[in-house]
């Protein structure tokens, strides 16, 4: 009998434990920040994506529109959140190497370049 009136003490304690601990947490939000309202970090990674991917369409549509830039052999890679644009690939000649670092500067968003195109004639 005894052992009864003890497991309904500590039953009854743990209740009152439960419950105050409840009402602790449920009074503590008044500073705390809705996380509804902030995206998550999939939310994040996939903006960042997108916002990589524009630029580099920027810059692709720049080197497109260039005269004398033979852009099909191009591959270009950007970093939004930096400014950094990487070019890949390959031009015929010297001086589109160079032209094609000026005009990938001279786009909005962009900070530094930094070029790896290599010179192949056409036809190889």
């Amino acid at each position: 009998m005894k052992a009864i009136q003890a497991i309904k003490v500590v039953g009854g304690a743990l209740i009152v434990l439960a419950s105050l601990n409840a009402y602790s947490q449920a009074s503590g939000t008044e500073g705390a920040t809705d996380l509804s309202t902030q995206p998550s970090a999939k939310q994040q990674h996939k903006a960042m994506k997108k916002a990589d991917r524009a630029l580099a369409r920027k810059v692709r549509a720049a080197l497109a529109k260039a005269k004398g830039v033979s852009a099909a052999n191009i591959i270009v890679r950007a970093n939004a959140n930096t400014g950094d644009v990487w070019l890949e690939g390959s031009v015929p000649e010297q001086p589109q190497v160079d032209q094609s670092t000026q005009v990938a500067q001279g786009v909005a968003g962009v900070k530094n370049v930094k070029n790896d195109l290599t010179i192949r004639p056409v036809g190889q």
